[in-house]
């Protein structure tokens, strides 16, 4: 599908046309930003109305860290291509940080402070006004730490100002010509672990090369949740008959027993979103705000 500058209000239902003129506006009232942004199909509609609305005063940037996959950074560094955006780099850290390592329910906070306080000051050095991510109306309604931290720091939310969904987000992107308008739902790969279980690297490589099997064999809304030797699978439950024709489910117990798992399940709940969450209180604890250390910008690479 060929990427377009524009779209007519006839294309769109009256409200989506209605809210995709206002997502214009709040973009154009911006002036300058940055967008923190991970290819998926929120952030990427939000980069594609900013480089359309703003030209070369909409960068993209987007953080590198031992829990985003290989396959979403090679992913995010063709679009920016396509889009013809402007796109940084900028490792992270956030293994290092012990509130984030022990894995307690409010991880997101901690990896979110850890974005936004590092890539602030790259806002400032680029003459950035603002910085922004692609968090929705959807994302109202969940477990999400990360928007606390996005709220404290001062990050706009365009997607959410506008009042769009996640599927209004997708026919938008649609009928922008994104290749991302029907991108399964992608989260990062600490979310595989359960809360309480201590995030390494050595878990975050392994989920990473166990759902690269999974997409091998078609598989493309699908996690591999970690409970140390246990992989438990998740996958919509109309493609749990695939696992058991041709030889599929001795494949994959195969391949992800030699990266290290013992047992391998199929979650017959299917895949759903943070399926974690469900051992969760209904009101989780967020984190407090208090004083923030100060921290140095880290490297930035330029593409």
């Amino acid at each position: 599908m060929a990427m377009t500058t524009e779209t007519t209000d006839c294309q769109l239902a009256p409200d989506v046309a209605a809210k995709y003129a206002r997502l214009r506006g709040i973009v154009r009232e911006l002036g300058s930003v940055l967008v923190a942004w991970s290819a998926g199909v929120d952030s990427t509609l939000l980069l594609k109305v900013c480089h359309d609305e703003l030209g070369d005063r909409a960068v993209a940037v987007t953080a590198v860290s031992e829990s985003l996959p290989t396959r979403e950074l090679a992913a995010a560094k063709q679009l920016a291509a396509e889009l013809g955006v402007r796109h940084l780099l900028v490792e992270t850290s956030e293994l290092a940080n012990e509130d984030y390592a022990s894995n307690p329910a409010n991880r997101c906070y901690y990896c979110k402070e850890e974005l936004y306080t590092t890539i602030w000051p790259m806002a400032e050095q680029e003459g950035l006004a603002h910085v922004a991510n692609g968090a929705n109306l959807d994302d109202v309604g969940d477990f999400r730490p990360g928007m606390q931290a996005a709220r404290e720091l001062g990050v706009r939310a365009p997607l959410l100002e506008a009042e769009l969904g996640k599927p209004e987000i997708r026919a938008l992107s649609y009928e922008l010509g994104l290749p991302t308008w029907d991108k399964p739902a992608f989260a990062c790969l600490s979310s595989r672990i359960p809360y309480g279980s201590r995030v390494t690297q050595e878990k975050l490589e392994q989920i990473d090369r166990a759902e690269m099997v999974l997409l091998r064999h078609g598989f493309r809304q699908m996690r591999v949740r970690h409970h140390d030797e246990v992989a438990r699978i998740e996958v919509p439950p109309a493609d749990m008959p695939r696992f058991f024709s041709d030889g599929v489910h001795e494949q994959v117990v195969t391949a992800l027993r030699e990266i290290g798992f013992r047992y391998v399940t199929l979650d017959l709940q299917g895949y759903r979103s943070g399926s974690l969450n469900e051992g969760l209180p209904q009101a989780a604890p967020l984190a407090a705000s208090g004083e923030r250390p100060g921290r140095k910008p880290l490297p930035m690479l330029q593409l």
